[in-house]
């Protein structure tokens, strides 16, 4: 059976979102069938503007697909004046700005609840509306140091270290989607929106359970462990050299080790009762890592490949991005596609990982221009006459 609509369809939403966090929201958003209208000062928001010259970056082009994208000044009086009106037709407003932005531009969660009451209104920040931290500045890097992830990454005598990806970003743009769909959910039964709001902070707080697991059981600062186990209670669980690069593998439970002596070809390790059951082996850690060390030295790309797939073993070797955006398996699905971007030429731009199997996956579109959708929105859409959008650019509020 096939559905020839999206989840999402017939919402419309107002998406002021800025760099990672609130364009990763409404890229989900998008990519469910919602019709986004992107709004950005004439300018272009901060992630248009980081590449060199006037071409975009490649994370805008990744995070803006199939978005309509207008310009407006909200700071100006009818720049606030046709905001108002857009948000009586709309079905939620998102936003990723400082806590006390909207509201000091007179455009926040009051004014737009008097506006529309239907209305979702979406608010992601650092720190959260309250609370003596509101008022800081956050950014990934800075909530990476805050929320204590720094403090656990990194090798055990080492400094402490960034994680390479972006995601207290990211997983607060998919926590700003969780909170918007269950607040449309529940309109659904009560005909009222509400506001919705997400800490960064907050959000990736549970991404730290193995390690808070230490400072249960110990009462002290979880230490940095390198590539092992956050809370040093799985072996084996590390990245160990290979012939030409390097390959992670896991052992979540004593079968998974039985398969892995049985590739190593070592029934000995298999038979010794000390290390039948995983606290017997995380006793002896450096040691089990030493022995697997030493043989995945000696293996292939092709021979790490099969650890998982002949053997059943959770393993992967260690990709570079270059790989990774030229993976078949996630072209063959449609989670990455190439296409020919108007500003960048050919890309690898990524699809939603929500999949809705019964309706065919949504076609990508490029991101688009700055105010490329200006005349098709505040016209057709918002129904403003022709003359009234010429007299909006004159005045510079579009």
């Amino acid at each position: 059976m096939t559905k020839d609509h999206y989840p999402l369809d017939g919402v419309t939403v107002l998406d002021f979102g800025q760099v990672y966090h609130g364009p990763y929201c409404s890229f989900l958003l998008a990519m469910a069938g919602a019709n986004v209208i992107k709004i950005e000062p004439k300018t272009g928001e901060h992630l248009r503007n980081r590449g060199t010259g006037d071409i975009i970056t490649l994370p805008f082009a990744m995070l803006n697909s199939n978005k309509k994208c207008v310009t407006l000044n909200i700071k100006s009086e009818r720049g606030k004046e046709i905001l108002k009106k857009m948000a009586k037709k709309a079905d939620v407003l998102m936003e990723n700005f400082a806590p006390t932005v909207m509201d000091r531009l007179e455009v926040g969660y009051e004014t737009m609840k008097a506006v529309n009451p239907k209305l979702v209104y979406a608010s992601g920040s650092g720190f959260g509306r309250t609370g003596p931290h509101r008022d800081k500045l956050a950014m990934d890097l800075t909530v990476q140091a805050v929320s204590g992830v720094m403090s656990v990454t990194g090798e055990m005598d080492g400094p402490p270290l960034k994680a390479g990806a972006a995601f207290c970003d990211f997983m607060a743009g998919i926590h700003l989607y969780g909170g918007i769909t269950t607040a449309l959910f529940e309109r659904e039964k009560t005909g009222e929106g509400r506001l919705v709001e997400i800490s960064m902070e907050e959000a990736v707080y549970s991404s730290l359970s193995s390690n808070l697991g230490i400072v249960y059981t110990s009462g002290e600062a979880a230490p940095r462990t390198g590539n092992r186990h956050g809370g040093l209670s799985l072996c084996p669980y590390n990245v160990y050299e290979s012939k030409s690069g390097h390959v992670a593998i896991i052992c979540t439970n004593d079968g998974h080790w039985q398969r892995l002596c049985k590739a190593m070809d070592r029934p000995d390790l298999a038979q010794n009762e000390h290390y039948k059951k995983n606290m017997g082996r995380v006793k002896d850690m450096d040691k089990i890592d030493g022995i697997i060390n030493d043989w995945t030295k000696t293996l292939e790309n092709n021979a790490l490949d099969e650890l998982n797939d002949k053997f059943g073993i959770p393993s992967e070797r260690i990709r570079d991005l270059v790989e990774v955006m030229n993976d078949p398996h996630m072209h063959e699905r449609g989670s990455l596609q190439r296409m020919s971007h108007p500003e960048m030429g050919d890309i690898v731009v990524p699809h939603s990982p929500l999949r809705f199997p019964e309706t065919p996956m949504m076609p990508l579109e490029p991101s688009a221009l700055i105010g490329a959708h200006n005349d098709e929105i505040f016209g057709a859409w918002l129904g403003l006459p022709e003359d009234q959008i010429a007299e909006l650019k004159d005045e510079g509020v579009i």
